[in-house]
């Protein structure tokens, strides 16, 4: 029996109408302008809350594929509910939202648990983890419906992060595989919004500098704080690796933002990497 991941969170973080789905993502996106970078979109860094709270955030980073193709897609997230050692990934059949199925690369997928001993297949994991679902419907708006390789992060220290990137650059070199790396994070949670800013700030400065040795610095130092900060840190360093030699921060909100109710809110960003002159 093909293992299908069946939608956890539709109709709850977004519309699980696929007709208002599509038509609320083509929305965001509309509002988005071309053009915003000037090369091949190696990574992206992209919300995972709600839509009504992070969607255009995340239409930012989005639009930016829309004009690209790509072999395969790493979506790389945090594990919100369970943990465990090393990644885990789904590394069969796919992933279903109200769009259609999402293709798991089986190749891919196994080439990345073969090229390390920090990443093994485990579908239950990926159950109830609403990280990497939410990316899904933009996925398949800006690019179709493209094989994938889902992979959770059980923990996030900085030495799993450098392996696994490491790994991931292993296996998508070896296939010669032309591939989007997506990191799945929010930012800070539950602060006032001047301080949230404050911590965010720290964030995006990193991303806007391409500097992963000072997200690091801040992020060990409690200067900044990202639910997703292995995959965001994953991400990058396997761009850079790939080829992306430039980022661009292209939006940034927080859910006070959209609601008004600033006494406690949480970051979003959107922030690309690649190659400028770059094509994909």
């Amino acid at each position: 029996m093909i293992p299908i991941r069946e939608p956890a969170v539709s109709g709850t973080f977004y519309p699980n109408n696929p007709k208002v789905l599509k038509e609320d993502i083509r929305q965001y996106l509309s509002i988005v302008p071309t053009g915003l970078v000037p090369g091949g979109v190696t990574g992206l860094i992209s919300p995972h809350a709600g839509y009504m709270y992070s969607g255009q955030v995340a239409a930012y980073g989005y639009k930016t594929l829309t004009a690209g193709t790509y072999d395969t897609v790493i979506v790389v997230a945090p594990s919100h509910r369970a943990y465990f050692e090393g990644a885990a990934l789904q590394d069969k059949g796919g992933y279903r939202t109200p769009l259609g199925l999402m293709p798991i690369d089986e190749d891919v997928a196994r080439a990345i648990v073969e090229a390390g001993a920090f990443v093994h297949s485990d579908a239950s994991v990926h159950r109830a983890e609403h990280a990497i679902e939410v990316q899904l419907p933009f996925l398949q708006v800006a690019l179709g419906e493209v094989p994938f390789v889902p992979l959770i992060m059980g923990e996030q220290g900085l030495s799993l992060c450098r392996k696994l990137a490491d790994q991931i650059v292993t296996a998508v070199k070896g296939l010669n595989r032309s591939a989007l790396l997506i990191g799945s994070t929010d930012l800070s949670h539950y602060h006032p919004y001047a301080q949230a800013v404050r911590l965010d700030n720290a964030i995006t400065s990193r991303l806007r500098a391409f500097d992963t040795e000072g997200l690091e610095d801040d992020l060990r130092a409690d200067r900044a704080e990202a639910c997703g900060a292995g995959p965001m840190l994953v991400t990058m360093l396997a761009a850079r690796k790939l080829g992306a030699d430039r980022s661009a921060v292209l939006k940034y909100a927080n859910s006070g933002d959209v609601s008004g109710d600033k006494s406690a809110v949480v970051g979003y960003t959107s922030c690309v990497f690649y190659r400028e002159g770059g094509a994909r």
